[in-house]
């Protein structure tokens, strides 16, 4: 079985649902991973599905027609302003669509706050099929592996996953070792790009500047993916790798095409399976 790759939203920010589920396709990704929560960014399209009939039958239309399939929708962030109920016509749709997955993130200091809310998210989500990953942010509440781990093991919900983004992982220092002690069950798929090897302090503009636009194709950048890869389960790989420059070298369908490119040919020069 060969690793599946799956186009994630932020690889090509702004892209409306339909035209990223062609740009998916053209480029031979096996899914795609879209944004129907909008997070009220400027220039962010209309991405809300569950709200907006014409753009889900557009989406379904246009997965037909591509034979692409959804492999997760984006983004459930746990905050204190956020009512998670909200979330809910986001994961029916979803499920609809036939997605499987939804990511999450945690944007709260408070332990009790986030353990309790994840969870009913969790279980909300179980109802349409949907397992939730939480994914650490260098900058967010949760930001290593062990506090995603800790959030994971307190819910205990079977539904509750584990994603590992490689950028996010080498900045907030997770080793190749702490990856390999981890329960290889909690894994649920993985967030790839590379990135510059020195990690900027939380304060530096770079932190937040490369991950929302400046991520590198894998192996030209300072981060040890491969290690990190080999260290989990062969599971799903979902390409977030925003790029400002090469996308406005190389146009949307030119930079997801050398995303996958790059990412194949540096699992096979590392014996990636």
């Amino acid at each position: 079985m060969s690793r599946e790759f799956s186009l994630a939203y932020l690889t090509i920010p702004g892209t409306p649902p339909p035209e990223q589920i062609g740009i998916a396709a053209q480029c031979g990704y096996d899914y795609v991973s879209l944004r129907t929560i909008p997070m009220g960014l400027p220039g962010e399209p209309n991405l809300a599905i569950d709200k907006d009939r014409q753009l889900f039958a557009a989406v379904r239309q246009a997965l037909a027609d591509h034979g692409m399939r959804v492999f997760d929708i984006e983004l459930i962030r746990i905050r204190e302003d956020l009512d998670i109920e909200a979330f809910e016509p986001a994961l029916e749709t979803a499920a609809e669509l036939g997605a499987r997955n939804a990511l999450s993130s945690i944007w709260s200091k408070d332990r009790r706050f986030y353990f309790d809310r994840f969870g009913k998210v969790c279980d909300m989500a179980a109802r349409y099929g949907i397992n939730v990953n939480l994914e650490f942010v260098t900058f967010a509440g949760v930001v290593d592996l062990a506090g995603a781990v800790e959030v994971l093991e307190a819910v205990a919900r079977p539904n509750a996953r584990l994603m590992v983004d490689t950028l996010h992982a080498h900045r907030s220092g997770v080793t190749v070792d702490e990856i390999a002690r981890t329960d290889p069950r909690l894994f649920g798929f993985i967030h790839l790009c590379d990135g510059p090897g020195p990690v900027p302090s939380l304060e530096d503009p770079s932190m937040i500047g490369v991950a929302r636009g400046g991520r590198l194709y894998a192996g030209e950048g300072g981060i040890d993916i491969a290690g990190m890869v080999k260290a989990m389960p062969e599971v799903p790989v979902s390409i977030e790798l925003p790029n400002e420059e090469e996308t406005k070298e190389r146009g949307r369908s030119g930079h997801a095409s050398r995303c996958l490119e790059t990412a194949k040919a540096y699992f096979a020069a590392n014996g990636i399976a």
